[in-house]
């Protein structure tokens, strides 16, 4: 077969093209940082890379989870030291009284203030986090206890365990029953005091401070019991961490290119260019007009 100039002329150019594709690919990679540009470029690498963020997700889920888990359990140990705080005031006031030293006037002073920790207990009753009631179950948008009668309301998820999912697997309870620290029971003590202090009846006292002893170990135990919670929440929040580390590791092995390399091929590539364009000059310069000179 007889080999034409057009026939060079071609074959120089789709090795010039290539050689540009080549430079292109390289360049994009030091660009990017990346071992492929587009899914094409290696499937594998590709199909790795969709697993490996797709676990990342999943534990920045977790993450996020486990935060709300935070908040929860957090506002509920604050509500409750405030209402171990009520609660140890009301039991002073009973000793208080129970010293006979005050009078007629004191004890409707002692009522009013009484009056004014039973209201302060309904607020802390009625906390909210992100607008959602954290002592009343799983009926998040409900008041635990009416405002108006400091009466705890019936609802159907009001003893539910409001879970949190923060692994996978592990859903965790982040509140805290109320007919454990804000029961009827509670609100009747407060009422009874008032009642009895209103008629300056005293022959009641030892019974409500036993009460209000009992009130107060019970809020004692469930301030416990979230402390344990939030030890383990530490635990899991240490164990995702440990997996991110591991996860983002996996993603920069898998995708990362290694720029050293790039960097030679890059030098190697621009080499065999400057070749490539060498070699086409030397074969495209040659005319017929040159052999006339």
């Amino acid at each position: 077969m007889r080999v034409t100039q057009l026939m060079l002329s071609g074959n120089m150019q789709r090795y010039l093209s290539r050689s540009y594709e080549r430079l292109g690919d390289i360049q994009e990679k030091l660009m990017t940082g990346k071992k492929i540009v587009r899914p094409s470029d290696d499937p594998v690498v590709a199909m790795k890379g969709m697993t490996y963020r797709s676990n990342l997700t999943e534990i920045e889920q977790y993450q996020r989870n486990l935060s709300e888990a935070f908040t929860w359990i957090e506002s509920a140990d604050s509500a409750l030291e405030h209402a171990t705080s009520v609660l140890h005031r009301a039991r002073e006031l009973i000793v208080q009284i129970k010293n006979g030293t005050y009078g007629a006037e004191d004890r409707q002073a002692v009522k009013k203030e009484i009056e004014q920790l039973k209201e302060d207990l309904v607020s802390v009753a009625n906390t909210q986090v992100a607008g959602k009631y954290i002592f009343n179950g799983t009926d998040i948008l409900s008041q635990p206890v009416d405002p108006a009668t400091a009466t705890p309301t019936a609802t159907p998820g009001r003893n539910a365990s409001f879970t949190v999912e923060v692994a996978k697997g592990i859903r965790l309870p982040v509140n805290v029953d109320p007919d454990n620290v804000f029961d009827a029971t509670l609100f009747n003590t407060f009422k009874n005091i008032e009642v009895d202090l209103q008629a300056n009846n005293t022959a009641n006292l030892d019974q409500y401070l036993s009460e209000l002893t009992q009130h107060l170990g019970k809020v004692v135990d469930e301030r416990a019991e979230l402390g344990a919670r939030m030890n383990r929440l530490e635990l899991v929040q240490e164990r995702l961490s440990k997996q991110e580390v591991i996860a983002n590791k996996n993603i920069s092995d898998n995708e990362d290119a290694d720029m050293e390399r790039i960097i030679t091929d890059l030098k190697t590539q621009e080499s065999v260019h400057r070749a490539v364009l060498g070699v086409g000059a030397r074969i495209i310069q040659p005319t017929l007009l040159d052999f006339l000179r």
